[in-house]
């Protein structure tokens, strides 16, 4: 008790000097910036999914076709990221623009179910759309199998000056391939040449950030092609499909908080005043005492 009251007898500043510290040097859990006289904290904020799905509006269900690739549009929530599957297999991506999308994609040989999926920056699936459902009879021989263009990302971002890779895989058809890639930007289309069927990078470095259709075009040597539509992000996300993520982006949100600044005076207040106290106790028992007050 006799160092207590030596420390608030001759430093009461140090109780008012804690909570001073505390507002200066907060918990490395939390990161807090002051604003126009309050506290604001950043951090990840998930909201909800979006509630509701896209639509295919075209091509009409149980149309049939006989050139490649087709169009599929529809409409869709804005800020999401459209998916195409054809008979479960990723077929393309869009992005949503105004409430609409539209992207090109080819088919199997026969029978495509068509769906429509959508994922918000979170990479939260909404509703799956309706199925649409329809044929297309390509010239290849029979017991032959057509080119296919896949990959595992959807959308893939990187950096504006930075080298953005994009994993493609690439099936079917009879070697060798001639591939171009449009990037949407003002670059001119790259011309990529594969011997065999597998697994090639396409790179690409955006000038400017924004949104960018990529199409990618493979024609084996038969001249049988294959399309993938996908969506590039300068300074954005990569993004598996499916509703898998990698490097995914966040939507980071300010919340300003006054309860902490209210908190932290009303514990400064108090300090001082119990400092106060003490050091008014110390004198009142020197004087008791006969002692001079320090």
């Amino acid at each position: 008790m006799k160092t207590k009251n030596l420390i608030t007898n001759k430093w009461p500043w140090v109780a008012l000097l804690a909570p001073l510290l505390i507002m200066l040097f907060p918990p490395p859990a939390i990161a807090a910036t002051s604003a126009s006289g309050s506290t604001g904290i950043q951090g990840t904020v998930p909201g909800p999914p979006p509630s509701r799905g896209a639509t295919i509006d075209i091509p009409s269900n149980g149309q049939s076709f006989s050139n490649l690739p087709i169009t599929v549009s529809g409409l869709c929530p804005d800020n999401t990221t459209v998916e195409i599957y054809k008979n479960n297999v990723f077929a393309g991506s869009a992005d949503c623009s105004h409430g609409s999308y539209s992207l090109q994609i080819d088919l199997f040989d026969g029978r495509n179910d068509l769906v429509a999926k959508v994922f918000d920056n979170l990479n939260q699936a909404g509703p799956n759309s309706n199925t649409v459902t329809v044929t297309y009879q390509s010239a290849v021989p029979v017991g032959g199998q057509r080119i296919t263009l896949t990959t595992q990302f959807s959308k893939r971002g990187a950096n504006p000056g930075e080298v953005l890779t994009w994993p493609i895989t690439l099936s079917g058809g009879v070697g060798p391939y001639a591939i171009s890639v449009d990037w949407g930007d003002s670059s001119n289309p790259d011309l990529i040449s594969e011997s065999a069927p597998g697994n090639f990078n396409i790179q690409h470095t955006y000038a400017q950030a924004g949104v960018y259709k990529v199409t990618v075009k493979a024609t084996d040597s038969k001249g049988d092609s294959a399309f993938l539509q996908l969506v590039a992000i300068a300074n954005g996300p990569a993004k598996l499909t499916g509703g898998n993520t990698s490097n995914t982006n966040t939507i980071i949100q300010t919340k300003v908080l006054l309860w902490p600044v209210i908190a932290l005076f009303i514990l400064m207040l108090a300090s001082f005043f119990i400092g106060r106290r003490h050091q008014l106790e110390a004198i009142r028992n020197k004087l008791k005492k006969g002692d001079p007050p320090l």
